[in-house]
């Protein structure tokens, strides 16, 4: 699988594949030593599993990336997010550099850049995309390291969330238009992220049994047909009890607009899929006229369910079971500002005991005992 010949302007040319009928590798140098030193060392990384072809390294970041990422099983929101973040973020400064060039420096720098003018969030989605990239490029044996260690990303601000007023909900319902105000309601009445209010379907419904059953949203739609996909993870699959509140509201909305294509519950005015673009637009329309806080989105609606059931009382197991978060340190890493302080709670549990301790005599005994003189161990 390796030799070594001798062109006639006297350099030697090294000969290997990389497999039993394999494209033929070849790579030049001016002494014979250094042609069987290379090759020992071919050779051994081929035992090894070790082997890089030299010209791996010359592929262009942009060719293997989107080679990647065509290859790639993810869901449509994700193979979406992964094509804009490359295209835009990525390719105008790593696209042509060939992959065994780029080195940690510049990554840092590429990541300092974005900082300028991206969010800490967004820095890092985009940099975890490019350090995929090269983490797969290494597995395929194209370079030997990737140059995305030890980099330096901005610090994401730890923000509590704000819910929002009752008023504000209130008002934010009747600055919609007419058609989106039971979407509104529901949201902030259900707690269901965004796709899943929009992907809603009338059969996943039970107004006698008073709940909704949640195992897909909408994530896009082809000439007006909705195309669905499965909740964000595997707690996502529930079933969220439906107030009385919410459920007048919605049977008043299907009785004046009907479904839409595949039964769905929330259309446009041309009772088409609706799109998260469609969504921003509204909600940016209203929100100036309901005088909500700039800062606030859809995904607040289902902030302001999660206070709602908070200020009730509702265990943090019970909040994670209707909210489809995986686990409960999710819902308290998110929430967990807005349970009520346990100081006086404790207090009054510890309290009650020790009156109960004192009523026996067990507490008089323990006070006379640590007021006896301590006798000295040299007496």
């Amino acid at each position: 699988m390796a030799s070594i010949d001798k062109r006639a302007d006297g350099r030697y040319r090294a000969r290997w594949r990389e497999y039993p009928g394999g494209p033929q590798k070849t790579r030049q140098f001016d002494r014979k030593g250094d042609a069987d030193r290379f090759l020992d060392a071919v050779r051994g990384d081929l035992a090894h599993g070790m082997y890089i072809d030299p010209a791996g390294g010359r592929t262009l970041f942009r060719d293997y990336a989107e080679q990647w990422r065509v290859g790639q099983v993810h869901r449509r929101s994700t193979a979406t997010q992964c094509e804009t973040y490359l295209r835009v973020h990525a390719y105008p400064i790593l696209g042509r550099r060939p992959l065994g060039a780029v080195r940690r420096s510049e990554i840092q720098a590429w990541v300092k850049s974005l900082s300028e003018r991206l969010a800490p969030g967004s820095v890092e989605v985009a940099y975890r995309w490019v350090a995929t990239i090269f983490k797969s490029a290494v597995g395929d044996r194209l370079i030997a390291a990737s140059p995305c260690v030890r980099i330096a990303l901005p610090k994401k601000l730890d923000t509590e969330v704000i819910p929002l007023s009752v008023n504000d909900v209130s008002a934010l319902a009747d600055a919609v238009p007419l058609r989106y105000r039971a979407l509104i309601v529901f949201a902030a009445g259900m707690g269901m992220r965004q796709g899943e209010c929009f992907g809603l379907t009338v059969e996943r419904v039970d107004f006698l049994r008073k709940h909704v059953r949640v195992d897909r949203q909408l994530i896009g739609a082809k000439a007006g047909v909705p195309e669905f996909g499965p909740p964000k993870s595997k707690a996502g699959f529930r079933t969220v009890p439906m107030p009385e509140v919410v459920s007048s509201v919605l049977a008043e909305h299907l009785a004046r607009h009907g479904p839409g294509p595949a039964g769905l519950v929330f259309t446009n005015t041309h009772s088409n899929p609706l799109t998260r673009s469609l969504g921003g637009e509204m909600w940016h329309r209203a929100a100036p006229k309901a005088s909500i806080p700039e800062w606030a989105t859809f995904h607040d609606l289902r902030h302001f369910y999660a206070s709602l059931l908070i200020a009730k009382g509702c265990s943090v197991k019970a909040v994670q079971k209707r909210l489809g978060h995986q686990s409960a340190m999710e819902t308290l890493d998110t929430y967990g500002h807005l349970w009520p302080d346990s100081d006086d709670e404790t207090r009054d549990a510890v309290d009650l005991v020790l009156v109960q301790l004192s009523a026996t005599g067990w507490i008089d005994l323990c006070a006379r005992s640590a007021s006896a003189p301590v006798a000295s161990p040299h007496a």
